[in-house]
This record gives structure tokens, C-alpha cells and sequence, in this order.
């Protein structure tokens, strides 16, 4: 079997944390063989991947995990081989950016009004010179007493909600339909198959279950509409997920990828080379990365 983590967040995501030679060395010692830095609307960190996976018993595949929007719907699509250093990477993320910056005011003001208390501007100076996230916004909430309030005890220590608590918050806060959420103009879906594709790359939705939660049907459209695959394996896709995705993408002759979606601090309980996996899409999971890279030694 093809060992491999296909989505993996860097220092250059907003919200990831860990330095990419030190990925590159977890992945060398824990076995994974092929691994992609997934970084959000970022290739910032793929040099240095190349750099450290270099005369290494493992292989980089360049990536990124692009925010786009389908028919009202926030959607991360993944694309894989890309030409990294297109300049078109970079104004996406500058666009990001700017949209991001844009909507943090609103961010603030939405988990004030209900009954958080919290400084934006002691959320700015958390953030660097990174974008500041909602994840951020529990960090901040969380590390510091002039911020407890009741509402937070779900995600203090021995809460409900504590076992990863800012991305535990983020998602009942501020994901898309939750109280606190700020709508960002991102690309449309079409428009971000055409940027990877445009750029020689492959187009894979990722972890379609989390963003689709009982609208999984709409992941064949995808598939008939540019994406060449879907991310079945991951952290968030129960078995019955894995099933439907995978048994789609099978139907489809599409192409299956596998994926930790690692963080770091953000989300605690995930590790690299680990996700929900069913052997049963085993073999076809290894030929679809056959299909999707070009090995010198597989």
C-alpha cells in the first residue's frame, strides 16, 4: 500500500503552525512515503518542502487548498501538481487576504453581540502577520481570564467541546450557518477548477462530507462539473461517508485521495499520516495516486 497524507497545513496556513522541515521530518520518521503541503490559498511554503524532501526517502507533491464557493455553498477544493510558481498564486492569496482582513471587524462585533467578550485588537497582535480566524478569536478567549465568561466553559478543560476547542469553537461559531459567521466573497467553484487546471494541476473537493454535511449528493456534480476526484479518506468523514464517496468515485473512474488535514495546535486530536479509512477502497485508493503522480519508485 501507497502510505501518503495528501492534505497537510503549514505555518503558511492562517491556521497552521508547524515549521515544513519539521513535517518533513515527522513524515520521514513516521513512514509516509508521499506527502503534499495543502497550505490555505498558499504555496508559500512549497520551496521549502522541495528543499527538505530533497535526496530523501520520501516524495513532495506541490499543493494548495483553495476557499471557492459552490451555488451558496463554501467549498475547500485541493489542487495537486500545480505550477506552484505561477503568479497566479499569488494574487489569490493576496485576494484572500484583503477579503479575510475585510470581514474581522464583523467577526468581532458578531461574538460580541452574543455575549463573548473579547479585543480585537489583542486578536491582531495574536495573528502577526498572519490572518486573523476564528480559531484564533477561542485562542485568544481561552488563554487569558479577562475573557472567561459561562459561554466558554464548553471548551475550558473538562468541557464538552474541549477536546480540540478552537477549531471546536470556530465550527459552532463561525462556520458557515453558525451565529457568528461573516459571508466571504470567495472565487466561484468553476473559476478555482479553472485556476488549478489552468496552472497544469488536478482538481481534487476536499473532505467533502464536512463541507456537504446532508447535502452529499451535490458531490456527483462536482465530480460532472471539473473536479477530477474527491478526498474520501480524512478526520471527518464517518464510515458511512467513506462509503458513499468512495463507492461515487469508483462509479465516476475518478480519482480517491487520503488526507490527515494536520494543524497542529488548532486541532490537537489530528496527526500526521492518520484518518478515517476503509481497506475495502484500499487498492483503488493506491492506483488513484498512481493515476494522479508520476513516481520514479512507488
Amino acid at each position: 500500500m501507497i502510505i501518503a497524507d495528501l492534505h497537510i497545513h503549514s505555518e503558511h496556513s492562517s491556521d497552521g503552525e508547524e515549521l515544513v522541515a519539521c513535517i518533513t521530518h515527522t513524515c520521514l520518521h513516521k513512514g509516509i512515503k508521499h506527502f503534499s503541503i495543502t497550505d490555505h490559498n498558499s504555496v508559500k511554503g512549497t520551496a521549502q518542502a522541495i528543499y527538505f524532501a530533497g535526496n530523501k526517502d520520501i516524495h513532495f507533491i506541490p499543493g494548495i487548498e483553495i476557499d471557492c464557493n459552490y451555488q451558496g455553498t463554501d467549498l475547500h477544493v485541493l489542487g495537486y501538481n500545480i505550477n506552484w510558481q505561477s503568479d497566479d498564486f499569488a494574487v489569490l492569496e493576496k485576494e484572500i487576504h484583503d477579503k479575510v482582513m475585510d470581514s474581522f471587524s464583523e467577526m468581532i462585533s458578531n461574538i460580541q453581540r452574543l455575549g463573548f467578550v473579547i479585543n480585537a485588537d489583542a486578536v491582531r497582535n495574536k495573528a502577526g502577520n498572519k490572518l486573523p480566524t476564528g480559531e484564533l478569536i477561542a485562542e485568544v478567549m481561552l488563554s487569558d481570564e479577562q475573557y472567561y465568561s459561562p459561554l466558554l466553559l464548553p471548551y475550558m478543560q473538562g468541557g464538552e467541546r474541549s477536546d480540540m476547542p478552537y477549531i471546536n469553537f470556530y465550527l459552532d461559531y463561525f462556520a458557515q450557518g453558525k451565529p457568528a459567521f461573516v459571508p466571504v466573497e470567495y472565487m466561484s467553484y468553476q473559476d478555482t477548477i479553472a485556476l488549478i487546471k489552468d496552472n497544469g494541476g488536478t482538481a481534487i473537493v476536499a473532505h467533502p462530507g464536512l463541507n456537504l454535511k446532508n447535502k452529499e449528493v451535490i458531490a456527483e456534480e462536482l465530480l460532472s462539473k471539473g473536479a477530477e476526484g474527491l478526498e474520501v479518506f480524512n478526520n471527518y468523514h464517518t464510515l458511512e461517508q467513506i462509503s458513499y464517496f468512495g463507492s461515487l468515485v469508483q462509479q465516476k473512474s475518478a480519482i480517491m485521495t487520503c488526507g490527515s488535514d494536520f494543524h497542529g495546535k488548532t486541532k490537537p486530536l489530528i496527526q500526521l499520516g492518520q484518518f478515517n479509512k476503509d481497506n475495502k477502497f484500499e487498492e483503488y485508493l493506491d492506483n488513484s495516486i498512481r493515476r494522479l503522480f508520476t513516481f520514479s519508485e512507488i
